[in-house]
């Protein structure tokens, strides 16, 4: 049993950790690249792993990423300031928001509506840490009055909040059946 157990750890890492990897090179998605899915993997491993060693090795992950994607395959280092240091209190907001959530794992209506709250909640933090900095500390906007921040805000929140939704939602909805039907099948086995 316990050897399943760390099995079933170390494929749930391996899995999210391919996912961020197979999709962080692109911010918002193309027409070619689905959007990554950083946020949600942060927030999905803290729900199932938990672990300090887990979010340091996903921190570990990005900055490779990033720093392969920018010198090995023409990405652009826009986004790379002062402020790309506040990555990591951006997916520890995900992070903890997943912590947070791991107390919910039963399925039941009312634990999928709390989750789902946590996680509109944790993305938003998370925009609103990544988003701020990058405004006040990139040494891009030097001359912005607040009316064009908020503007600019409302432009990028939608899509940053729809690509942590596009992964977490569905992979927790994915999971949640398949533990049913094992759940199922388990007790059909018993009887």
């Amino acid at each position: 049993m316990i050897l399943k157990s760390v099995l079933t750890v170390k494929l749930c890492m391996f899995a999210l950790m391919l996912l961020m990897a197979a999709t962080r090179f692109h911010h918002f998605g193309t027409a070619f690249a689905l959007p990554d899915a950083s946020l949600a993997v942060f927030f999905l491993a803290a729900f199932w792993l938990g672990g300090r060693f887990f979010f340091a090795a996903l921190l570990l992950e990005a900055g490779v990423i990033d720093y392969l994607a920018i010198t090995q395959m023409g990405v652009s280092d826009y986004c790379i300031s002062p402020a790309y240091v506040f990555l990591i209190p951006t997916y520890a907001a995900m992070w903890l928001g997943g912590l947070y959530c791991s107390q919910f794992k039963a399925w039941s209506k009312s634990h999928a509506l709390k989750q789902f709250a946590v996680l509109m909640v944790s993305s938003t933090v998370a925009f609103l840490i990544s988003n701020g900095s990058f405004y006040l500390l990139s040494g891009r906007f030097t001359e912005i009055s607040m009316a064009e921040y908020f503007q600019r805000v409302t432009q990028y929140y939608p899509s940053y909040l729809g690509g942590a939704l596009l992964y977490a939602v569905p992979i927790i909805g994915l999971v949640a059946v398949v533990k049913l039907i094992l759940q199922v099948k388990d007790t059909h086995e018993a009887v």
